[in-house]
């Protein structure tokens, strides 16, 4: 079976207030044995994985910002990759890239090596709210960014954008999404801010410093999105990403319906023949089973049949088109409708759900509800 490759890149040249992912500061020492390790992982997997698990038909750079790399290890690590796996024709490669660490030069770089999918990271053009978030960047160099990467050759990018930031208007997103349309990138990612708790940025909330978006404010903020976004011709098929037809992300569909991924790199997770696992969250740890030639892993868990098909259905309700049914018969020989039997007629009488076309979707009402919906399945 065909799986996703993630592969983590776990430098910031400075971490964001409201990030608590794995990250760590530029150091160039740091970044040469990060290197070093990362191409003996690949290797581990690429001589014990058998051949129909090691069809590539995706390839993600996330971070982190994957983009503090430069072009020559990016190389090092596609040349491993396709020495050790069998990397499909047309496979989708991203880089996630912060608009303050990208130029002409290393875009075509990347172009120039097969990656085909950028996926910028700007959040928001008001400089007064990226300064509430920490990043690094600037509105214009966000614009520009854009300019580089159609230069470089890039005909598929991705913008990410934030709603629900303390500080943030109405007007200010309903201004984002005009700027971001008039810009035209393939794919476009909205996402409601969560203040994840030890954040600087959650801190400073906490302590009254700044307010927090209203709950009201933000699911507003959420309805605008999907209309204007809509009604500009892109398609809302995930309840946070909007694409222009034919580009949705064939990675994170890899993860929403429940398919095997492999993930490379400090805290980066997998889910290979019925196994979740993670990578050791520490780099010094993730070098040192390496350098033991071990795998990197931290934790595993097995994944039973329930929890299969638990999972597929929580994860492809994030779907607009919802839960294929006959699909869902057909990998695991039961009826989500005798499974879950009993939710799915709950939700459906309070409108949240609702069964269309052989397919199980949220309705209109139920995505801004989607995390009470899920809970039902887990």
């Amino acid at each position: 079976m065909s799986i996703g490759l993630y592969i983590h890149v776990p430098f910031c040249i400075k971490k964001c207030l409201y990030c608590d992912f794995t990250s760590y500061l530029l150091d160039n020492e740091a970044v040469r044995n990060y290197l070093v390790f990362l191409i003996k992982e690949i290797n581990l997997y690429g001589s014990s994985l058998a051949d129909e698990d090691k069809i590539i038909t995706s390839i993600f750079f996330g971070g982190g910002t994957p983009t503090t790399l430069l072009v020559p290890s990016f190389k090092m690590i596609l040349t491993a990759v396709r020495s050790s796996f069998l990397v499909s024709p047309g496979c989708e490669i991203t880089v996630e890239a912060n608009p303050g660490t990208i130029n002409g030069a290393g875009l075509t770089g990347l172009r120039e090596l097969g990656v085909n999918r950028l996926s910028i990271g700007v959040q928001s053009f008001q400089d007064r709210l990226l300064q509430v978030l920490g990043r690094t960047h600037s509105g214009d160099q966000a614009i520009e960014a854009v300019q580089l990467a159609r230069k470089a050759g890039f005909d598929n990018l991705n913008l990410d954008f934030i709603f629900g930031i303390p500080g943030q208007t109405n007007y200010d997103w309903r201004e984002t999404l005009q700027q971001a349309v008039e810009i035209a990138p393939e794919h476009i990612a909205a996402y409601g801010l969560q203040l994840e708790e030890g954040t600087p940025l959650e801190q400073t909330v906490r302590r009254g410093a700044i307010s927090s978006c209203p709950e009201e404010m933000e699911a507003e903020m959420y309805q605008d999105a999907i209309v204007f976004l809509t009604t500009q011709g892109y398609n809302h098929y995930e309840i946070s990403n909007f694409a222009q037809p034919g580009r949705e992300c064939a990675h994170n569909l890899i993860y929403w319906l429940n398919r095997p991924y492999l993930g490379l790199g400090p805290a980066a997770h997998s889910l290979i023949k019925g196994v979740r696992f993670a990578n050791d969250i520490s780099l010094d740890g993730y070098c040192d089973h390496l350098s033991r030639k071990e795998y990197p892993i931290g934790h595993s868990t097995h994944i039973t049949p329930a929890d299969e098909m638990s999972e597929t259905m929580f994860l492809g309700l994030r779907l607009t088109a919802g839960v294929d049914l006959n699909q869902f018969y057909q990998r695991f020989g039961r009826r989500a409708e005798e499974v879950y039997g009993s939710a799915i007629a709950d939700l459906d009488g309070k409108g949240l759900l609702e069964i269309s076309r052989g397919r199980l979707h949220l309705t209109a009402k139920g995505l801004p509800l989607a995390n009470v919906v899920f809970r039902e399945f887990i």
